[in-house]
């Protein structure tokens, strides 16, 4: 049997502010971005550039429940996991753009991390994993 995670739903506030944001802040590709009119929704899918994995669905919350887990998805903790093949490229280039980090660049012995928060809050680790490692992002 062959499975893989293909997309995250990540509830946002606004479908452009957030097309937005993770295109010009994170250099995401937008992938998709489908008027679903029975539903009155979009389908919106980015990714980091390059990616060949999971893409994050961006879900614009419709009612105040879903709207209370905006920038809250994980109850305070990291989230999501952006794997990089340069980490301080990657790190001074958001730093520069603004992106808030809330614990600074440590190295551990799988890789260098640092936790930054997206637009709404919700907790990222920003990590380079070791080239032995299994989620190393090589060539």
């Amino acid at each position: 049997m062959k499975q893989s995670i293909v997309h995250i739903a990540l509830i946002v506030k606004d479908y452009e502010e957030a097309i937005d944001y993770y295109r010009n802040t994170l250099d995401f590709t937008l992938l998709e971005d489908t008027y679903i009119p029975t539903q009155d929704k979009r389908w919106v899918l980015m990714a980091p550039s390059g990616n060949q994995g999971c893409a994050i669905l961006l879900a614009r919350a419709v009612n105040q429940r879903q709207s209370n887990f905006i920038g809250n998805q994980a109850g305070g903790r990291v989230f999501l996991f952006l794997g990089t093949d340069d980490f301080w490229r990657d790190y001074e280039n958001y730093v520069a753009k603004g992106v808030r980090f809330v614990r600074e660049p440590v190295e551990f012995d799988y890789g260098t991390v640092a936790v930054f928060e997206d637009l709404y809050g919700n907790r990222w680790d920003l990590i380079q994993h070791k080239s032995d490692h299994p989620f190393a992002q090589v060539d």
